[in-house]
């Protein structure tokens, strides 16, 4: 298991989004490892009390694996939702894999934000981008039209980054 492991709060669709995230890491044309469940514990059946009174059979843990990197994931109720302040970077290695998770993402009921930055069907936010170093945080001109450029950006182009930092 990993030292840190991101742990992600749902309402009560964890499994589902489990699934829906390894569906979505398999399906990725550049994929190097396969993505998987590992395990899902569920809470007891029969009568819980509480705050966890209705949750019988859902989600208690659930772990699961995208591309090597370990989540864990629970169904807690609608006490905390997800928001920008956190998100899941995937370093795309070209513009094929950035459409792929873009649209994706996009199409199956998420939002599109600016910058490379989008929300899932769940709430749960993503940037979507190839490694940013090469255009951005350089000095002179050159990285200060490529970080226009990005700011003017939904999904990251690569070709109009590269066409921002080279002064066309």
């Amino acid at each position: 298991m990993n030292k840190i492991t991101p742990f992600l709060w749902f309402d009560t669709n964890a499994e589902e989004a489990i699934n829906y995230y390894v569906s979505v890491f398999n399906g990725n044309p550049n994929k190097k490892i396969d993505s998987k469940v590992i395990d899902i514990k569920k809470y007891p059946e029969g009568p819980l009390e509480g705050p966890m009174k209705g949750f019988e059979g859902k989600v208690l843990t659930g772990i699961f694996e995208l591309e090597g990197n370990r989540y864990m994931a629970l169904d807690g109720g609608p006490i905390f939702k997800f928001n920008e302040s956190v998100s899941l970077l995937v370093d795309c290695k070209d513009q094929t894999e950035i459409d792929y998770f873009w649209n994706k993402f996009v199409n199956d009921g998420g939002q599109e934000s600016q910058c490379g930055w989008l929300k899932d069907k769940y709430g749960l936010s993503w940037q979507i981008a190839p490694g940013m170093e090469k255009w951005l945080g350089q000095e002179g001109e050159a990285g200060r039209r490529a970080t226009h450029a990005m700011l003017q950006m939904k999904k990251i182009i690569i070709a109009d980054l590269d066409k921002a930092f080279a002064g066309e």
